[in-house]
């Protein structure tokens, strides 16, 4: 399973790449936002960072204006990956922009229907919110295994993403239904790292290292 960082924060997305642990980065605008930055710039930042999918979501929600967007953006760097909400007027522009050879990742997916037919327009990605389904008190995790189902059982391209991840456990279990990605916040990626017998092992062959002889 591939690994992207949910971020626009540019120390969070190098310190991750500093790790060797990231794949690809998606952004949207809340993130955007945070950061304080203009989009274009920002995220032909991130695409010197990190050489692979970088998603930068449009937003414009109708078919010319996500069309323009789509096409600007995909043309600032070739690792850009164009982002787009699932409605209708999103669907028709996926399928314009995949006719001409332009990346997609389809977002603010809730259920497998909307991600069918996401994958009819051509999406590259899709991108389940698993972890807004169970704020709610839904199974967010079961819309991934679904998706991931339905994709296998027809050989369909699209890889799906999965988003909205709120902790470590997601992440196993997202990689064990067969995710192709799972895009992680920067505290989580550092909350794979972490376990208490690490952190005792290592205090004690620190400690250790302190009794061997220099000569």
């Amino acid at each position: 399973m591939k690994i992207f960082i949910d971020s626009a924060d540019l120390e969070e997305i190098a310190d991750a790449a500093a790790m060797g642990v990231l794949d690809g980065v998606t952004t949207n605008p809340s993130l955007v936002a945070k950061a304080g930055r203009p989009l274009r710039e920002l995220i032909v930042e991130i695409c010197e960072l990190v050489d692979g999918p970088i998603s930068a979501e449009v937003h414009a929600t109708d078919l010319e204006g996500i069309l323009r967007e789509g096409r600007e953006l995909a043309a600032l760097h070739p690792n850009v990956v164009v982002k787009v909400p699932l409605i209708a007027e999103g669907l028709k522009a996926v399928r314009t922009l995949s006719a001409e050879g332009i990346r997609t990742n389809v977002t603010l997916c809730f259920s497998a229907t909307q991600g069918l037919l996401a994958a009819k327009a051509g999406a590259t990605y899709i991108s389940p919110f698993l972890g807004r389904i169970d704020d709610i008190s839904g199974d967010g995790m079961s819309l991934v295994e679904q998706l991931v189902t339905i994709y296998r059982n027809y050989d369909i391209d699209t890889q799906v993403l999965a988003a909205s991840i709120r902790h470590p456990v997601h992440v196993v279990e997202a990689a064990m239904i067969g995710a192709d990605v799972a895009t992680l916040p920067h505290k989580v990626i550092l909350q794979l790292l972490q376990h208490p017998l690490t952190d005792i092992g290592l205090e004690r062959f620190l400690a250790d290292a302190k009794k061997i002889p220099s000569k």
